[in-house]
């Protein structure tokens, strides 16, 4: 069974158990507590779209650190940004540039196989950092 068709259907019942606390709130891969990624890695095949959605509060990005994607992958973040230094530089300078408010969702789909790491740039101190790991 596809996995977004299973957590869909084991999400309505886990939704009509859980009432009030919003654990399945929509059809998501990764949700974004105040300070974590959630789950902080997740293993998908070439060609899946991901999507986060927050989750929280707070308003977070999706940034992926340059040096810990592979080679010939296309660089992501929030707000279009072409590289890690252009998403710090529009947050700091900018500020709140290439935010996820609460209830949005940002997506990417991995083509290239390899190890993807990311982070929230106003969390990163907080260690908010998570990982896709894309198998063939």
């Amino acid at each position: 069974m596809h996995r977004r068709a299973y957590l869909a259907s084991v999400g309505g019942a886990i939704a009509a158990t859980s009432g009030c606390f919003g654990l399945f709130e929509g059809d998501y891969d990764v949700g974004m507590s105040p300070t974590d990624f959630e789950p902080q890695t997740l293993t998908v095949e070439a060609g899946t779209e991901v999507v986060w959605k927050n989750t929280s509060s707070r308003g977070h990005t999706v940034t992926a650190y340059e040096n810990a994607i592979p080679a010939d992958a296309a660089y992501f973040a929030t707000g279009g940004f072409e590289s890690q230094a252009a998403a710090r530089d529009a947050w700091n300078t900018l500020g709140e540039d290439g935010i996820i408010g609460p209830g949005q969702t940002f997506s990417y789909t991995f083509e290239i196989p390899g190890r993807y790491e990311y982070f929230c740039i106003p969390h990163e101190s907080e260690k908010m950092f998570g990982s896709v790991v894309v198998e063939e």
